[in-house]
């Protein structure tokens, strides 16, 4: 499997935000990523609104 496509930037910018190794992010398909990112940002809003 190749590694996703996208900018070391941005990489590093979803490793951060979803706790991952950076290794983990470039290997994971992007409709996972895309979800989880998603899933993060709900419980982002749910703190907020608590």
């Amino acid at each position: 499997m190749r590694p996703n496509q996208i900018s070391l930037e941005t990489a590093q910018m979803m490793s951060k935000k979803l706790g991952m190794p950076l290794e983990h992010v470039m290997h994971t398909p992007p409709h996972i990523l895309v979800a989880k990112l998603k899933e993060k940002e709900e419980q982002e809003e749910q703190a907020k609104k608590e």
